[in-house]
C-alpha cells in the first residue's frame, strides 16, 4: 500500500510545480477549509442593516422612504460600532491609503454642496441633508476599509453577505404576496403594489427591488466558494432571488441577470460549480417567466413583465430627460447648475416635446453630475471613482482563493449598482448609499492588502486570519488589539465609534424634526389649525421645504409669500407652478408667471388644465380684419406724394373727436386673462431664484 503511494508522488509534485505556469489560479477551497462563522452579534447587526429598511412598510407623508432612509443610518451605524468592536484593527495608514481616491471625490462632491447653499440659493435644508448623507458615506467608507485591511477582513464579510441573502429571500416572500396574493398587503406590515401584477418591495419600487435581490444572489456565490453554504443550498438560493426578480419585471433586473452570466463567464478564479451557478441564472429567469406567464393565462392573472413587453415606448421618458440633460450641460457646461438644482433648471428651461413626469433626476450618474457640477468637476469626481472602481475590480496575481472571491464579489457588487445608477439614482437612498460606501472601501482596502500580503498565508483562512477568526467569537475577545497595538489603529477605532454614534443620533434627530411637517398633511391631534401647522413645521431643520410647499398650494395667500423662494427648490411641480405663475401675476411680474404658465403647459396634465381653463372660456381676441378697414392697394409710384397730401387735408378738415369708422363698427373686445397670452421674452430659470 506504501509503495504505490511513493511512486505516485513525484507526478503529483510535478504538476503542482507546473499548475502555476499554465493556471496561476488557487484551485477552490475544499469544504473542510471553511471559516469559523463570525461572532453571531456580529452577524445579527448586519441583517439588521441590510434588511431592516427594506423591511419596513409604514411610512408617514410627505415622504414614502424617509422612515427606511432613517432607519437605514441608524442600522448601518449599529454596523459600524458592532465591527468596530469586534475586529481587530487594520494597520496604521492603509485605511486612508486605500479610501484615498473615492474620499476626494467624496469632499469634492461636498464643496458643490457648500457652493450651491452659499453663494448659491440651494435652502440650508437641503444642504444640510446633502451633506448629512455624503459624511455618512464617509464614514461607511472608512469602516469599510477597516474592515477590509484588518485580520478579520473574512468574518465581515461573510456577515455582510448572510445579511443580504436573508434580506434578498425576507423581500421575496413579500413580493410573491404582492403578485399572488395581492388584496392581503394592508400598507404597513407589506405595501400594497400600484402596478398590476409587480412586485415592488416594501420599498415601493421595482427597480430598487431587483438590485437587493440581485445583490443578495452575488452574495450567495462568496458564501458558496468559502464553505458556508452548501451547493444546494446555493442553487436553490439562486433560483429563489432570480424568480423573484422576474417579478418585479425590472429592466434594469435583466440587465443585472446578464451580469450575473457574464461574472460566471469571465471570472476564472470561481470554481467549476460557482460559474456554472452564475451562467445558469439566465436560464432561470426564462424558466420562471415562462412560469409566470403561464400562470397569469391559465388563470387569468395579472402579470407585469408581460404588460412591460406590451408597452409602445419602453424608455421613451427616459431617453428624453437624457437628451434634456445634455441640452442643459450645453448651456451651462462649466459650473453646471448647481448641486440639487436640476429639478428647478430642468423644469423653468423651456424643452417642446418633453417628458411629462416631474423628475428630480437625470436617470444617469454621469449625466447628473455633469449638469449640477459642471463638466470639469463632474469629469474628475467621476474620474476618480472609475479608477477606484477598477482598482476594487482587479485582484491581484498572486491573492490567496479567498482574498480573491471576496474582493471579486465586492466588486460585482458595485459594479450592479453603478449599472442601475446609469439608469435611475439609487444611490440618493441611503439603503443602497451607505452599504455601496461599505463595499467599496471593504475592495479597495482587500486589494492593498492581498497586493502587499502576495498570496501569503496570512491572507488566506487557515493562516494569521483564522487566529483573528477566533477572537472575533466575542464582543470584548478582540475589542484590543495585542499589547503593541499602535495609536493609529486605536485612533481609528475611536473615529469610528464617535462617527457611529453621531450618525446614529442624527438619525433619531432626523425623525423627530420630521415629526414637525408629518403633521401638516397626517394631524397627530392637539387641535392646532392647517396655518399653526405649517408655521410650526417651517421651524424644521431639514424639513421646511414640506411647509413651504404647503403653504404656497394650500393657503392661496394673494401675495408672493417668501416661501417660493425655498419650495421649488425640492420639486417643483404641477401644483407648485400653478400657484407661483398666480403669485407671480398677481404682483405685476407678467413674463415671469406667463413664463412658468407655458411650462406648466409643456408638462399638461390637471393643474395646467385648471390654470387654462379661463382662456378656453374667454371669446377669442378679434382678429385684425375685423377691426381695421382692408388696406388700400399699393399706390403707383407716381402718385404717392399726390395720396400723402389728399390724406392730410382730409385729417385737417375732419373733426378731432370723431372716432375711426372700425372703432364704430366693432364692440371694443375684453382684454384676456394674463395666462392666455404668450410671454414676451424668454426668462433665465436663475432669474427665477434671485
Amino acid at each position: 500500500m506504501l509503495a504505490p503511494r511513493r511512486r505516485r508522488a513525484p507526478p503529483r509534485a510535478r504538476l503542482s510545480i507546473k499548475a502555476p505556469a499554465a493556471h496561476p489560479l488557487p484551485a477552490p477551497l475544499p469544504p473542510f477549509a471553511a471559516p469559523p462563522a463570525p461572532a453571531p452579534l456580529l452577524v445579527a447587526a448586519a441583517t439588521a442593516a441590510a434588511a431592516g429598511p427594506a423591511l419596513l412598510a409604514y411610512n408617514v407623508s410627505p415622504s414614502s422612504t424617509f422612515l427606511n432612509q432613517a432607519l437605514a443610518l441608524a442600522l448601518w451605524a449599529a454596523f459600524v460600532a458592532v465591527s468596530a468592536l469586534v475586529a481587530p484593527p487594520p494597520p496604521r495608514g492603509a485605511v486612508w491609503r486605500a479610501t484615498a481616491w473615492p474620499g476626494l471625490a467624496l469632499l469634492l462632491v461636498l464643496a458643490a454642496v457648500g457652493w450651491s447653499w452659499g453663494p448659491g440659493a440651494l435652502p440650508p435644508g437641503l444642504a444640510l441633508s446633502a451633506a448629512g448623507m455624503l459624511l455618512a458615506a464617509g464614514l461607511l467608507l472608512l469602516a469599510g476599509a477597516a474592515a477590509g485591511g484588518g485580520a478579520a477582513a473574512l468574518p465581515l464579510f461573510t456577515a455582510f453577505c448572510i445579511g443580504w441573502v436573508v434580506a434578498g429571500v425576507l423581500n421575496a416572500a413579500i413580493g410573491t404576496v404582492q403578485v399572488f396574493a395581492p388584496a392581503w398587503p394592508d400598507g404597513n406590515w407589506i405595501a400594497r403594489s400600484g402596478l398590476a401584477g409587480r412586485a415592488v418591495g416594501n420599498l415601493r419600487q421595482p427597480n430598487h427591488l431587483s438590485s437587493l435581490l440581485l445583490w443578495a444572489a452575488i452574495a450567495v456565490v462568496p458564501l458558496a466558494e468559502l464553505g458556508r453554504l452548501r451547493r444546494r443550498t446555493a442553487f436553490g438560493l439562486m433560483l429563489l432571488l432570480v424568480y423573484a426578480v422576474v417579478l418585479t419585471a425590472s429592466r434594469t433586473g435583466v440587465v443585472g441577470v446578464g451580469l450575473l452570466a457574464a461574472w460566471g463567464l469571465l471570472d476564472r478564479r470561481l470554481s467549476r460549480a460557482a460559474r456554472a451557478l452564475l451562467l445558469a441564472a439566465p436560464l432561470m429567469y426564462l424558466l420562471a417567466w415562462a412560469g409566470l406567464a403561464a400562470w397569469a393565462e391559465w388563470g387569468r392573472h395579472a402579470f407585469g413583465g408581460e404588460a412591460r413587453l406590451a408597452e409602445a415606448d419602453l424608455s421613451g421618458s427616459r431617453f428624453g430627460i437624457w437628451a434634456n440633460t445634455i441640452a442643459l450641460i450645453r448651456q451651462q457646461p462649466w459650473a453646471g447648475v448647481g448641486f440639487g438644482e436640476f429639478n428647478l433648471a430642468w423644469t423653468l428651461t423651456p424643452f417642446p416635446g418633453r417628458p411629462t413626469a416631474y423628475f428630480d433626476h437625470a436617470h444617469n450618474l454621469p449625466l447628473h453630475l455633469a449638469a449640477e457640477l459642471g463638466l470639469p468637476l463632474a469629469a474628475v469626481v467621476l474620474g476618480l471613482l472609475c479608477a477606484a472602481l477598477w482598482r476594487a475590480l482587479r485582484a491581484p496575481p498572486g491573492a490567496a482563493q479567498a482574498d480573491a472571491v471576496m474582493q471579486r464579489s465586492a466588486g460585482m457588487m458595485l459594479l450592479l449598482i453603478g449599472l442601475h445608477s446609469l439608469l435611475e439614482y439609487p444611490l440618493w437612498y441611503a439603503y443602497f448609499l451607505l452599504p455601496t460606501a461599505w463595499i467599496f472601501g471593504f475592495a479597495l482596502a482587500r486589494a492593498r492588502a492581498a497586493g502587499a500580503a502576495g498570496g501569503a498565508p496570512g491572507g488566506a483562512p487557515g493562516g494569521e486570519a483564522a487566529g483573528a477568526v477566533g477572537a472575533v467569537g466575542a464582543v470584548g475577545a478582540a475589542a484590543a488589539p495585542a499589547a503593541g497595538a499602535k495609536a493609529g489603529a486605536s485612533g481609528l477605532r475611536a473615529l469610528r465609534l464617535a462617527g457611529a454614534a453621531a450618525l446614529a443620533l442624527g438619525s433619531v434627530a432626523a425623525v423627530a424634526d420630521y415629526a414637525r411637517v408629518a403633521a401638516i398633511y397626517v394631524p397627530t391631534g392637539g387641535g392646532a389649525s392647517l396655518a399653526q401647522r405649517i408655521e410650526a413645521g417651517r421651524r424644521s431643520w431639514f424639513f421646511a421645504h414640506h411647509a413651504d410647499y404647503a403653504d404656497v398650494t394650500t393657503l392661496h395667500s394673494p401675495a408672493l409669500p417668501p416661501a417660493f423662494t425655498e419650495a421649488p427648490h425640492y420639486l417643483l411641480d404641477g401644483r407648485l407652478m400653478g400657484a407661483w405663475a398666480q403669485a407671480l401675476a398677481a404682483e405685476g411680474r407678467l413674463d415671469e408667471a406667463r413664463h412658468l404658465a407655458a411650462r406648466l403647459r409643456e408638462f399638461g396634465g390637471e393643474a395646467a388644465d385648471e390654470l387654462f381653463a379661463p382662456c378656453a372660456a374667454a371669446p377669442a381676441p378679434a382678429k385684425p380684419s375685423d377691426l381695421q378697414p382692408e388696406p388700400a392697394a399699393e399706390p403707383a409710384p407716381g402718385a404717392a406724394s399726390k395720396a400723402v397730401s389728399k390724406a392730410a387735408s382730409k385729417a385737417a378738415t375732419a373733426p378731432l373727436s370723431a372716432p375711426p369708422l372700425a372703432s364704430l363698427s366693432a364692440p371694443r373686445p375684453d382684454p384676456l386673462p394674463w395666462q392666455c397670452t404668450p410671454p414676451t421674452r424668454l426668462v433665465p430659470w436663475r432669474d427665477f431664484v434671485r
